[in-house]
C-alpha cells in the first residue's frame, strides 16, 4: 500500500499560518495525503508555539507537529508537549526536558507513521545530546508494526543534515531538514530507500529575511543596533515536500519538493487578515 506524506517547512507567524489554513485542505484532496507533518517552532509571532495556535494547526489538517530550538520559547505550550500525541520536541535534548521524543500517528488506511525530531549541534546554541546515538536508540524502541518513520533534522549545518541522511538511509522512510528557512534543491531517494532533502524551506513571507521584515534586519546589520525583527507580510509561500512510501517495507519511492505561492491557485493573500 502506498502512503502519501506531506512535510511542511518552518511555518512563520500569521502569514505562514494563513497559507497553511488555505492551501492544506486542497493539497490533501489533490494528492490524497494520509499524513501531514509540520514544523511549527516559529508559528507564534515568529518564535515558539501557543496552545491556541497548536489547536489551529490541527484544525487546518496537520497530523503531527515538530519543533526545534525555540520549542520552549512560549512556556504555555509545555502542558501540550507533555500530554499530546500530535507533537514532539527534539529528542536529543536532555532527558529531563518536557515533551515526547517520538510519536506514532495511525493513518486512516491503517499503517502507522512514527515521527522523530532532532536538533543539530553544529553552530546551534543548544544543549543537545548526540543526535546519531539518540535516533538509533529511539528506532530500536519502536514497535515492529511501525514501518514508516519520518525524522525532522532541525539543524544549521548542511553537512550535519547530509551526514544524518546517510546514517539513516534504509533505517527510516524520510529524513527532512528544517531550520534554515531556505529550500534546498537536493531532494532524492537515497540508495536504500530513504527520502531526503537538506531543508524543506519556509512557509511564510519571502519578501523579507527568513520571514522577518527586511528593513528591520538591514537596519540591525548595517548599524549594529538592536532592532525588533517583526514578521514580514508579503510574497507568502508554502514550502515542503511530498513523499510516497510503501507501507509494507517503509521504503520511500518518491520525493517531490514544493514551493507554492499565490499563483498556485490554492490561496489568495487578499484575505490574509481573515485567518480562521
Amino acid at each position: 500500500m502506498r502512503i502519501n506524506l506531506l512535510c511542511i517547512g518552518d511555518v512563520v507567524g500569521r502569514p505562514g499560518r494563513f497559507v497553511v489554513s488555505q492551501a492544506l485542505p486542497r493539497l490533501v484532496q489533490e494528492h490524497d495525503l494520509h499524513c501531514v507533518i509540520c514544523n511549527a517552532e516559529n508559528v507564534a509571532g515568529g518564535s515558539g508555539l501557543t496552545p491556541q495556535l497548536y489547536d489551529k494547526l490541527l484544525r487546518y489538517g496537520v497530523h503531527v507537529i515538530t519543533m526545534g530550538d525555540h520549542v520552549y520559547r512560549r512556556g504555555e505550550i509545555i502542558p501540550i508537549l507533555e500530554t499530546s500525541n500530535h507533537i514532539v520536541r527534539p529528542a536529543n535534548l536532555p532527558s529531563a526536558a518536557a515533551g515526547k521524543t517520538v510519536t506514532v500517528y495511525e493513518t486512516a488506511l491503517g499503517p502507522k507513521v512514527a515521527v522523530i525530531s532532532l536538533l543539530g549541534r553544529l553552530f546551534m546554541k543548544t544543549h543537545a545530546d548526540c543526535p546519531f546515538s539518540t535516533v538509533s536508540r529511539l528506532l530500536r524502541q519502536l514497535d515492529s508494526d511501525v514501518r514508516i518513520v519520518v525524522v525532522d533534522m532541525h539543524a544549521e549545518a548542511t553537512s550535519e543534515k547530509i551526514a544524518m541522511g546517510w546514517f539513516l538511509d534504509g533505517r527510516v522512510s524520510a529524513l527532512v531538514g528544517t531550520h534554515t528557512h531556505v529550500p534546498t534543491a537536493d531532494e532524492r531517494v537515497l540508495p536504500n530507500g530513504t527520502a531526503y532533502i537538506t531543508d524543506l524551506g519556509m512557509t511564510g513571507p519571502y519578501d523579507g529575511v527568513l520571514g522577518r521584515r527586511k528593513e528591520r534586519v538591514l537596519h540591525s546589520l548595517t548599524t549594529g543596533m538592536p532592532t525588533p525583527f517583526d514578521v514580514a507580510v508579503n510574497d507568502v509561500r508554502l514550502s515542503g515536500a511530498l513523499i510516497q512510501v510503501e507501507s509494507d517495507t517503509g521504503r520511500a519511492t518518491h520525493i517531490e519538493r514544493i514551493c507554492l505561492d499565490e499563483t498556485s491557485g490554492l490561496f489568495s493573500t487578499a484575505d490574509s487578515g481573515a485567518e480562521p
